[in-house]
């Protein structure tokens, strides 16, 4: 799927479809472009979620559209394959009551005939900010949400990451630092990236959430080398041109987002030692590299408006 372009007027339908809340809008694109928008507790019964989310597309579609597309932006892992029986349907996730969940075919009966693009919500909003954020003119970049969960998606020379099933970034393996004993909170994996930064997991290794945490409480120093680790791991796997850092722990509780970045960027830069030579990675450049989502939160639903207008498009050959 290329990135490029973004419809300015056709009204599409967007499903930001998270491990916490499910945010549903209508419209075109980015800021005034948003015409109406909800959200919605994920919660545990999907069948019931999806009515609540259908109903309000169908009204809010009535009052702005009429819709022309939908786009779904999803937590996962979930299945891309279209030519497979569960194409649409959420896998191995452990929240409770998603695991097979089927996310495609109740939109599918309810809207007939629509198209509906669908990717993971890491990549909608890496898409959404190709087309309207901070990675605007690149072809090649990561972007990363560090939040409930941690996940990655991106771009390789204009086209969403895909393979195998789709990137989880947020599970791969990392290093023991200073003999940290802790064991990490992800059901699967225990000490991956995920089990070590999420918010859950500065939660549980600190006794309580991020967002109290003091400026210069030891949660926040090892949280952000583990984060410089898995992103200097990310920069020499996938070269990207840059990476955009979204979701909750990128704010940095009462760190502040500012002082966040500047200690995850130095990090990043002892991590990788000089060994990747590009005026990207110097002190002066990095700056640049390692980079919030101009798109805010706003990053997943916009992702989503553009998933559907891409469905809109006939495919590249």
């Amino acid at each position: 799927m290329s990135g490029a372009g973004g419809d300015t007027g056709t009204v599409v339908g967007a499903i930001e479809a998270g491990g916490t809340k499910f945010v549903v809008a209508v419209g075109s694109g980015p800021g005034g472009r948003l015409l109406a928008r909800e959200q919605f507790a994920t919660g545990d019964d999907p069948a019931a979620l999806l009515r609540r989310v259908i109903e309000w597309l169908a009204a809010a579609g009535e009052k702005h559209g009429p819709l022309a597309a939908l786009g779904v932006a999803s937590f996962g892992p979930v299945d891309l394959d279209p030519t497979s029986s569960t194409y649409g349907f959420i896998t191995t996730t452990p929240k409770p009551g998603w695991a097979d969940a089927d996310i495609l075919g109740p939109l599918r009966r309810a809207f007939p005939g629509l198209p509906i693009g669908f990717d993971t919500d890491v990549n909608g909003a890496a898409l959404g900010e190709r087309v309207w954020g901070a990675a605007r003119g690149l072809e090649d970049f990561v972007y990363v949400t560090a939040g409930t969960g941690i996940g990655g998606g991106g771009m390789a020379r204009g086209r969403l990451l895909h393979g195998l099933v789709h990137p989880e970034m947020g599970h791969i393996p990392m290093p023991v630092l200073d003999g940290d004993p802790f064991p990490g909170v992800c059901p699967y994996h225990g000490r991956c990236w995920e089990g070590l930064c999420s918010g859950p997991a500065i939660a549980r290794r600190a006794g309580r959430p991020a967002e109290t945490l003091e400026p210069d409480h030891p949660a926040w120093a090892i949280t952000i080398r583990y984060l410089a680790h898995a992103l200097a791991t990310l920069t020499c796997v996938l070269s990207p041109r840059r990476i955009v850092l979204g979701g909750s722990v990128r704010k940095g509780g009462r760190l502040g987002e500012e002082a966040f970045f500047h200690r995850l960027r130095d990090h990043v830069r002892d991590v990788l030692a000089g060994y990747v030579a590009s005026p990207a990675l110097s002190a002066a450049g990095i700056a640049e590299f390692i980079v919030p989502p101009d798109l805010g939160d706003d990053a997943g639903v916009c992702g989503a408006i553009a998933l559907a207008q891409h469905a809109l498009r006939p495919p590249a050959v």
